[in-house]
């Protein structure tokens, strides 16, 4: 039996496309394996959307060239968001890799008629469902446009068919993914949009959960945030990338909003879905960012006080607007300071925020097993630890939280 090994970095979209390539090649006759030693078939599923990812990829990709050396009948593959047009100058940097195939595509060696349909046969309690591809936002430091092309839309009736197949397969809870979830349908024939999805997914008998990402603020539309707030299966936590504090850098950003607009949505969300958890990304050391625009981004971080927050020094990407048109002019280890304030704050932050469940119940649905004890998270995506002996897999349980920390909480069966 052939035997086959997946390398992963990046967003949940990769890891969504990884676990269907996956599917497909056991649907064929592979065996999956933990290392890349024995694999007939390496597959790099990359990422390249900073330059820290980018590197990771390069790094693997020189190291597996002795493996070709010593199993030249062995087949490298890379695709995700390192394959760009230039498949030429990537065979002539990477020769010994054997195919690469941009992110969401069939595999060029495989039969493209029935890659549509592979879905997992086991899919875990939580599983992933792409529902739109590519972005035509263009931020001007994003290479995801480029990578991934302009966006197109699955048609609801092939997501709502495929969901209840997975919840049939026993899944529980499905995050719909995309490079900008609220833009879903507006290229579709009747035009629905995430909303419309959203209820027609909350009638699915057996779904016990549904979250959405990523969105972006602009195209985050009242009708959207009125489905979260009534519909049950739709869980109370919502990712909304600010990326900075400052108007002058959302601008050179090309983010199509101010901070004044940004701060009116999120006063909209919570007034109308209560106790809704927020997460947030941030970008700092853009090209020519002050000190008082960062200081303006921290300002923005201590008075929303989200529950999570990515951040991210900002690298320049090749072919972006920002690459091509702004100096990458502030200096790596002041970012890193910039970097490091945020992360220091926003760990008091979360530390206060979580803090407040500490003695309380919470409803968990278990994700998995992680060093001993059960993993699991709240509708709010709370990470919960708690020890149980018995099956607690794909379940819904109650448990009371007994330690809180910034990043996750501890606690025991509710009897």
């Amino acid at each position: 039996m052939s035997k086959y090994h997946i390398w992963t970095i990046g967003c949940q979209m990769n890891k969504a496309e990884s676990e269907r390539l996956g599917s497909y090649l056991e649907q064929l006759g592979y065996q999956a394996i933990a290392t890349t030693e024995e694999a007939d078939l390496i597959v790099l599923n990359s990422c390249v959307v900073r330059q820290s990812a980018e590197n990771r990829v390069v790094n693997k990709l020189n190291a597996l060239k002795s493996l070709k050396k010593l199993r030249p009948n062995s087949t490298l593959a890379v695709t995700g968001c390192l394959v760009n047009a230039e498949v030429a100058q990537l065979k002539k940097r990477f020769p010994h890799v054997d195919y690469f195939f941009k992110p969401g595509d069939c595999p060029p060696w495989l039969e493209k008629a029935e890659w549509g349909q592979i879905l997992p046969p086991h899919p875990a309690p939580c599983t992933y469902v792409p529902i739109i591809q590519g972005c035509d936002n263009f931020c001007s430091y994003c290479i995801v446009p480029y990578r991934r092309g302009r966006q197109r839309s699955r048609p609801m009736a092939e997501i709502v068919g495929e969901v209840k197949k997975l919840v049939h397969r026993g899944a529980k809870e499905v995050t719909l993914l995309g490079q900008n979830v609220d833009s879903y349908g507006h290229d579709l024939p009747d035009q629905p949009d995430l909303a419309d999805l959203l209820y027609e997914l909350n009638a699915i008998d057996g779904l016990f959960r549904i979250r959405f990402l990523t969105n972006h603020p602009k195209d985050m539309s009242p009708k959207l945030i009125e489905a979260v707030a009534h519909l049950d299966k739709v869980c109370e936590q919502l990712s909304l990338p600010a990326q900075s504090g400052s108007n002058q850098i959302l601008k050179a950003m090309r983010r199509g909003y101010t901070i004044d607009y940004y701060r009116q949505l999120i006063t909209e969300i919570r007034s109308k879905i209560p106790g809704v958890a927020l997460s947030t990304d941030v970008i700092v050391g853009f090209p020519s960012e002050t000190e008082q625009q960062f200081q303006q981004t921290v300002d923005l971080l201590s008075e929303l006080r989200f529950d999570t927050v990515h951040i991210a020094a900002y690298t320049p990407r090749p072919g972006t607007i920002a690459a091509r048109k702004l100096e990458d002019n502030i200096p790596p280890a002041e970012k890193r300071r910039r970097l490091n304030e945020i992360e220091r704050l926003q760990e008091s932050i979360a530390a206060e925020i979580n803090a407040r469940l500490w003695g309380r119940t919470v409803e968990v649905l278990v994700e998995g097993e992680k060093q001993g004890r059960w993993q699991s998270r709240t509708r709010s995506g709370k990470l919960v630890f708690f020890s149980n002996s018995n099956d607690c897999l794909g379940q819904l349980m109650k448990i009371r939280i007994e330690k809180t920390s910034p990043w996750s909480l501890q606690g025991r069966v509710e009897s």
